[in-house]
């Protein structure tokens, strides 16, 4: 089964390729995927990273996606990072970790760590045990986990960060779309502890399309894990009322 990059058994075949962690990259190997398999148009159902990817094949290559579901991650439009409320400010303590060279040397020297902390604090507690979280941190051990996380975070604010030519186009593309013609739907935990929910509001604005934000009381931020009976109905009722 085909993993994010720097994740499961993903691998470089060039040392010297970048270890580029932004979203036109991840939307990138989607695209690569789609081609790979003879798929022209689907629907993207995506959670966190996998949103921003979400949200990225449907301002960029719209022609390929059908309809799409973001989980837990607003949309931002063309792409634009800029410095949250001081709410939110506080919540993403990690990302400005990160962007330390000594906080980005820190998580390079216990990832696992540095991963337990956010599953611990992002939601409720109880909504993992340890078995489940020791399984999906084997893929944190990928020896491009650090780089592509550490990148995908800084390269929001640091200029100098490394970033692959290749996706400049695209880039370029996606800082010019401000709505998205693609339906969307938006599920997001009421309690989420990292995205706070007050970001995902009065969104409707930018999506031509249909847009449904849904919000689920009680629960954080990993929906499909801690409401999966919940995210799979709204979301089959999403699929189900949009043509593709």
């Amino acid at each position: 089964m085909p993993a994010l990059r720097g994740s499961g058994a993903t691998r470089f075949r060039a040392p010297s390729t970048p270890r580029d962690g932004r979203g036109v990259a991840l939307a990138a190997d989607a695209i690569d995927l789609l081609d790979a398999l003879g798929l022209e148009r689907v629907a993207v159902v995506g959670h966190d990273w996998g949103a921003r990817a979400a949200y990225t094949l449907a301002a960029v290559a719209p022609e390929r996606v059908w309809a799409i579901v973001a989980l837990a991650l607003p949309y931002q439009p063309r792409g634009t990072f800029t410095i949250p409320p001081f709410e939110q400010a506080r919540a993403f303590w990690y990302q400005w970790l990160m962007y330390l060279d000594a906080g980005a040397r820190a998580v390079a020297a216990e990832p696992i760590a540095f991963a337990r902390i956010q599953w611990d604090t992002w939601s409720p507690p109880g909504w993992f045990d340890d078995s489940e979280f020791h399984a999906t941190a084997q893929s944190f051990k990928n020896p491009d986990w650090v780089p592509i996380t550490l990148n995908a975070y800084r390269s929001r604010f640091l200029a100098d960060e490394a970033r692959d030519p290749r996706y400049e186009p695209l880039a370029r593309r996606l800082a010019e779309v401000e709505y998205i013609e693609i339906p969307t739907l938006m599920i997001q935990g009421a309690d989420d502890r990292c995205d706070e929910p007050a970001g995902s509001a009065n969104l409707e604005r930018y999506f031509t399309g249909s847009y449904r934000r849904v919000l689920l009381d009680g629960v954080g931020h990993f929906p499909h894990r801690e409401a999966p009976d919940a995210v799979a109905q709204t979301i089959h009722r999403h699929l189900s009322a949009t043509p593709d």
